[in-house]
């Protein structure tokens, strides 16, 4: 499909998950693991907007490479600070606005924290992004709120972890949402490789700290996959970008020492995965 056609979509299609502005929680900041708590709030942060930028909060693993302490103490991930909070809301803001300006979604500029403890507030958001996936380790309560969030039609993408190690530590949380279905490779010719741009050259996507050493990858991680997991009727529910930092991508894309190619390709991806969650 080409980017013409699927930008006209977005005008006559709505999201499986409506956003319910009076049930939302309201906008709230954390700490961020970057210190990027100082950024300018855009003007529009109260805005109801048909999109946000979801960023799904989650406990961290024992054996949690980040975020483990947080001013001398060992840090509450319910208060920030930990591995969640890797790349926001500085990537958040910045795809937000890319996104803003390559299709006809109407976005808000700042970015939602998501809670699933936090009754129901999952379902107001069509889309959620974690990062850091080698770190989080959920609940059997929390398990089961993303599990219905997905199969009533939520989106989740997840993004920067690298090697079996992580994997490892990400599919122990995975398993427990969806214990009967697989993680496969998604097939170049899938859709969500196509709605707007057309993807099938992908490339690993490093992030900011491999540039800065001159690598590409961590932990042994040097093959990127792009994997996923999809329901009864062939939709992709989660999406992950496994051995690239798509994130970083989003967060250094203003920044000189960050080669733009890394840039382009992951808001490609990006903005692909959110027409696709719209309107599939």
């Amino acid at each position: 499909m080409n980017s013409r056609k699927a930008l006209l979509l977005i005008g006559s299609s709505a999201a499986l998950l409506t956003v319910l502005y009076a049930a939302q929680r309201p906008f709230r900041v954390y700490p961020s693991m970057e210190a990027y708590d100082d950024i300018e709030l855009p003007t529009d942060w109260q805005d109801k907007a048909e999109w946000v930028f979801a960023r799904l909060m989650y406990p961290q693993h024992p054996q949690a490479r980040f975020g483990r302490f947080m001013y001398g103490r060992w840090a509450d991930w319910r208060e920030g600070g930990t591995s969640w909070t890797q790349d926001y809301p500085r990537a958040d803001r910045h795809f937000a606005g890319a996104l803003r300006r390559l299709s006809r979604v109407h976005v808000r500029s700042v970015e939602q924290p998501v809670n699933l403890d936090d009754g129901d507030d999952a379902f107001n958001y069509p889309w959620m992004n974690a990062g850091e996936m080698g770190d989080w380790r959920l609940t059997a309560a929390q398990a089961a709120s993303l599990r219905e969030y997905l199969l009533r039609g939520g989106f989740l993408m997840l993004d920067d972890f690298w090697g079996q190690q992580e994997w490892n530590r990400f599919t122990e949380s995975m398993e427990r949402v969806f214990p009967d279905r697989p993680i496969v490779e998604i097939d170049d010719a899938d859709p969500i490789f196509h709605t707007v741009y057309d993807l099938d050259e992908r490339y690993q996507i490093p992030g900011q700290w491999a540039i800065a050493r001159g690598e590409m990858s961590r932990n042994g991680g040097t093959t990127p996959h792009w994997r996923g997991i999809f329901d009864d009727h062939g939709r992709a529910m989660v999406v992950m970008s496994f051995n690239s930092d798509v994130g970083d991508s989003w967060e250094w894309a203003d920044d000189e020492r960050y080669p733009e190619k890394y840039s382009a390709l992951g808001i490609r991806i990006g903005v692909n995965y959110v027409i696709y969650s719209m309107t599939h």
